[in-house]
């Protein structure tokens, strides 16, 4: 129950579950007796997020400041202390929710283990509250919220100095406490009658439906009376979900006619009653309404686009919907919300202003839950929604696609288990957003990528870590493609109209490259040929010893053609004639290098005409006079011709 409180102000932004609050408070003020570790569950849309952002509104000094701390009950308002870390992890993968914490404690580590090995080594307890765990992850097929807990949570929850909260759905609960002694760790789930808030639900239901906070002025909301007897009606039928009452207001609310007030079996208690009970008042078929809102339950991210609602419900539902749609604002509306306004992505170089366009999202995942269990099949609604979707592209070229389609077909994909066959477009790997998509293809077991999608796959991180725009995507893809053997792959990349600081010649899958060099071999019947020479380990096949007698340790040189690959094993390397470095001095462009990265810049211009970042750190560099970029890696060694160009290409 939620305890007594007659002599009390609620939290004005809960307004209730006195409860759970008292029990938050204590383990936030580490009472004697509290637990070190909380799990906060309950059904999708029992009120635990309400719940977990009133209680940090106590625990952020500033705000506290806000809240009428003098008249709630002294059990429930946590002590004064230090704000704790709260990593949010909407959206977010588990690593980086993880490295959100390391930054929040400016700690060193370089490894996932060093972030748990240095909190442990903590001399002070450390405070960390994650709230909305099932919103983890950039794509929600991925199963991202269940890695954050085995990954992330549980292994804080072992760690002595971390006192944690987390708010889990109910199934991954289990995982989060697995190991911690019974007096570590307590679980509240708002479900459960200890932790039930039947008088809150009430006092919500009476405030939604007071004009005073908006509601039309009806008989049952002017009516001071009336409106507390529906609302009690509408608390008992919703039984401990906040939502329920939500969409009952909702409903009750947006279609008022032919609404009995005294016909209590017409309140819902779920939320499928919800769906099923409006739908039935305004005459349509609850099916209807369903199918209306399905795309919405397996949307990406913050929602749909508004304008390609109805193709995504007729794709679900195998017949047109437009018109359903276009007259249904009545029936769907208690379930929907704006999911805000986003920019559309011009192509690279476009210089016209950013358009904006609505997104539409459920008003509560819970929503999504009921309406895809409902689907005869989730795999074959995914299939229809990801056909529409690339059908959405315009000729194909994903430059031209709507944001939504660009970045998150391969979600729905995922989810309809064809991932696999859309991992073979070079214009999806260098349009879409990294970030989901790289969740997507990382969710794929790796025997059933292609050789592109690997190569995707390996060169990810990069383009992630760097944040890399869409020209720069380009570039880094054309060269892992050579490195991976995939040259018509690259040969995609340069067909899709961006200028690419650089072709990549050719690439040598070859370890232990230790230098490189350019250079020429006179011909005395014609010019010269240019020649790469790779510095490799003695015994490399192909390779002439240096420096020792044949068969023993050392080095050994390889030399190939430096614009074609050309096997020249049999070439003396006392023959090769090295650059001048009068001729190194004269040429238009230079060479700079780091561990991870090469800049190639013009001296004349002092701009950088071309930037390349490598997963693996570079072992060797060079540049001939006449631009072309010799590089070695762990991976191996690859020629670059570098484009000249009056554009700098960013870093």
């Amino acid at each position: 129950m939620t305890g007594s409180t007659e002599d009390y102000a609620p939290h004005p932004h809960i307004g209730g579950r006195t409860a759970a609050l008292r029990a938050l408070a204590a383990w936030r003020g580490a009472a004697p007796g509290a637990p070190r570790v909380v799990a906060l569950t309950g059904s999708s849309g029992s009120g635990r997020s309400r719940l977990l952002t009133g209680f940090l509104m106590l625990c952020e000094p500033e705000f506290r400041k806000q809240l009428p701390l003098d008249v709630m009950d002294p059990s429930t308002v946590p002590p004064e202390l230090p704000a704790p870390a709260v990593p949010a992890p909407d959206g977010l993968t588990a690593a980086q929710v993880l490295w959100l914490l390391a930054d929040h404690y400016g700690l060193n580590a370089t490894g996932t283990e060093e972030v748990f090995a240095e909190l442990a080594a903590l001399q002070d307890p450390v405070t960390v509250v994650v709230p909305d765990v099932d919103r983890a992850g950039p794509v929600r097929a991925a199963g991202e919220p269940a890695r954050l807990v085995r990954d992330v949570l549980a292994p804080l929850a072992a760690t002595e100095t971390v006192r944690l909260l987390a708010e889990v759905p109910r199934p991954l609960v289990a995982d989060l406490v697995a190991g911690l002694s019974p007096g570590a760790v307590q679980v509240i789930d708002l479900d459960e009658p200890e932790w039930a808030d039947p008088e809150g639900l009430v006092l919500h239901a009476q405030a939604a439906l007071s004009p005073e906070f908006g509601a039309p002025e009806l008989p049952f909301t002017v009516d001071p009376a009336a409106r507390l007897a529906l609302a009690a009606a509408i608390g008992r039928r919703a039984g401990t979900s906040p939502l329920v009452v939500q969409l009952a207001v909702h409903c009750i609310l947006m279609a008022p006619e032919g609404f009995d007030p005294a016909d209590e079996s017409r309140l819902p208690t779920s939320v499928g009653e919800a769906l099923d009970l409006h739908a039935g008042r305004l005459g349509a078929d609850p099916q209807t309404l369903r199918l209306m809102l399905a795309p919405l339950a397996l949307a990406e991210a913050d929602g749909i686009p508004a304008h390609l609602w109805a193709r995504l419900a007729s794709a679900v539902a195998g017949k047109d919907m437009g018109q359903a749609i276009a007259g249904g604002m009545l029936l769907a509306g208690p379930f929907v919300q704006p999911g805000g306004r986003q920019a559309e992505q011009e192509a690279d170089g476009d210089e016209q202003p950013q358009r904006g366009r609505t997104l539409l999202r459920l008003l509560h995942p819970a929503i999504g839950d009921e309406i895809r269990a409902g689907l005869p099949n989730v795999r074959a609604a995914q299939t229809q929604i990801a056909v529409a979707l690339l059908d959405a592209v315009p000729g194909q070229d994903w430059s031209k696609a709507d944001p939504y389609v660009r970045d998150h077909t391969a979600g729905h994909t995922l989810e309809a288990g064809l991932l696999p066959q859309l991992l073979t477009d070079p214009g999806l790997f260098v349009y879409a957003d990294p970030v989901p998509l790289r969740a997507a293809v990382e969710a794929v077991p790796v025997e059933a990528l292609g050789a592109p999608a690997r190569t995707y796959l390996r060169t990810a991180a990069l383009l992630t870590r760097t944040q890399a725009p869409a020209a720069l995507r380009a570039a880094l893809l054309e060269t892992a493609f050579v490195e991976d053997g995939l040259p018509e792959y690259a040969d995609a990349v340069h067909r899709l109209g961006f200028e690419l600081p650089w072709r990549t010649l050719w690439s040598l899958p070859i370890a232990g490259v230790s230098a490189v060099t350019v250079g020429s071999l006179p011909s005395p019947e014609g010019p010269a040929t240019p020649v790469a020479v790779l510095v490799v380990p003695a015994g490399t096949p192909g390779a002439r010893p240096v420096g020792e007698p044949e068969g023993a340790s050392g080095s050994a040189v390889l030399v190939r053609g430096l614009v074609r690959p050309d096997d020249l094993a049999d070439t003396d390397p006392g023959q090769i004639l090295r650059p001048l470095a009068e001729e190194r001095a004269a040429a238009p462009l230079g060479l700079s290098r780091g561990a991870d990265y090469l800049r190639v810049w013009d001296r004349t211009k002092e701009e950088v005409v071309a930037a390349l970042i490598s997963d693996t750190p570079f072992t060797a560099a060079d540049l001939s006079p006449d631009g072309v970029l010799l590089v070695a890696t762990e991976r191996g060694a690859k020629a670059l011709r570098i484009r000249s160009t009056d554009a700098a290409l960013a870093s």
